[in-house]
């Protein structure tokens, strides 16, 4: 009888913890990764305007939009260890203002030089946000919760572009101070970065144990869950940094990622002139069409956070949506005259390029702990960002060369299916179960 009304009380803890954990935490980390996100992106919107005014080439535009991703590359280790062994709360917040100021910083641009410049900076500055959220996230949520953290925070990818897409195409209607709509795009969302970075310092935690937000209680149950779970992993495959990078599974896990992101950003970066091109409707409605694809990339991504913790199956979760996304793009870029056809198409492609993310987040973790998972995944989102630059660089130069999108979008398309298979290749985590 004494265990049994023990077993109750333990699961009402874990589940009241867990519940006032998510409720402070995740929603302050997904509108934190709406700001950045936006700011990482709106040049896709600015360019309905911006390639006229400044002259720029199909190409220069996909260089500049790619260019981003080398600056990201460069500092993305050492921020993701930073935030494990120093603060994250500090260096989260320094991301921010930094990546503020030059997101703003570009509504002032004059040429392709200063464009180039502008956006390496801004990736630069950006470097370590993303895998230090991840990072983060470990500290807070056990591996059995971490997809489902994932997910939320990273349902952010979407509705940055679903509330970004007409904001934007409102902002691009404006002239004020004589300055373009696609400047002010710019501009006005470049600020809350600032103002986001400082209210960070004083609102995130760095770890449970510092946290006074939580009884007493709640802070010994989730500290010592996560020591457990730290030390289990330690015990099986105790890694210094160097060999957690050097693993197979890592490795693998490093081209997926490349391969997926070339075809996502690629997309992305080009759906709204895509869809401008392909319709000739004025800018604001190819903002709403635009919508359509992430409204789909969000329930895609949140029903498979959800199944992957559900079943404890990350790998399948990771591959399915990657050859869905990439089969749908090759069908989608063949269905090119039929405007409806191919905004369906692009909802899958939309939906297949994120659903994957929140169980292929979880599986370093899986392998890792410590310093060895933050580099792992510093070199995981570093390597396989700079997928950002090949894949729009890619459709600029192929739409410049032949004058179409279409080898462009088959190449982005063969590479999400290349990764789905790659995924399949890594070996079951100690977490996982089969499916």
């Amino acid at each position: 009888m004494g265990a049994s009304a023990v077993e109750p009380a333990e699961s009402h803890l874990a589940e009241r913890t867990r519940r006032r954990i998510a409720g402070r935490l995740m929603p302050f980390l997904f509108v934190l990764y709406i700001i950045a996100f936006l700011d990482r992106v709106n040049v896709s919107y600015a360019a309905l305007d911006m390639t006229r005014d400044l002259g720029f080439s199909d190409r220069m535009l996909g260089k500049g939009a790619g260019i981003f991703f080398v600056g990201y590359f460069l500092l993305e280790i050492p921020g993701t260890l930073i935030v494990e062994r120093w603060s994250a709360r500090k260096w989260i917040a320094r991301i921010m203002i930094s990546w503020g100021i030059l997101a703003t910083w570009m509504g002032f641009i004059r040429g392709a030089s200063e464009f180039y410049w502008l956006r390496f900076f801004l990736g630069a500055a950006e470097a370590g946000f993303f895998p230090g959220i991840i990072v983060y996230l470990s500290h807070w949520f056990r591996y059995e919760d971490r997809a489902k953290a994932v997910a939320l925070f990273m349902s952010a990818i979407p509705v940055s572009n679903i509330l970004g897409s007409p904001i934007s195409g409102l902002i691009l209607s404006v002239h004020w101070f004589g300055l373009a709509g696609w400047r002010w795009v710019f501009i006005l969302e470049g600020i809350p970065a600032v103002i986001f970075g400082f209210i960070t310092l004083f609102y995130l935690t760095d770890w449970p144990r510092e946290a006074k937000w939580l009884p007493e209680d709640e802070r010994r149950w989730i500290t010592e869950e996560l020591e457990r779970e730290r030390a289990a992993k330690r015990k099986a495959r105790p890694l210094s940094i160097p060999q957690a990078m050097r693993q197979p599974e890592v490795v693998r896990l490093v081209l997926a990622y490349f391969l997926v992101v070339t075809g996502y950003y690629g997309f992305t970066l080009w759906l709204p002139t895509l869809v401008k091109r392909l319709s000739g409707l004025p800018n604001l409605l190819v903002t709403l069409v635009v919508m359509v694809p992430y409204l789909a990339g969000l329930a895609g991504m949140l029903a498979v956070g959800w199944h992957s913790d559900r079943t404890g199956e990350r790998r399948w979760h990771c591959a399915v949506p990657m050859f869905a996304g990439g089969a749908a793009l090759a069908l989608g870029t063949l269905a090119s005259n039929s405007v409806p056809l191919s905004v369906v198409f692009f909802s899958i492609v939309a939906a297949g390029a994120l659903a994957y993310l929140p169980a292929f987040w979880a599986l370093p973790t899986a392998f890792l702990t410590e310093s060895g998972a933050a580099a792992a995944i510093g070199l995981i989102n570093s390597f396989g960002n700079l997928g950002g630059f090949v894949g729009p660089y890619a459709v600029g130069y192929l739409r410049t060369a032949t004058g179409s999108f279409a080898g462009g979008m088959l190449a982005l398309a063969v590479s999400m299916v290349l990764g789905s298979f790659v995924v399949l290749s890594i070996r079951h985590s100690p977490h996982e179960k089969t499916a």
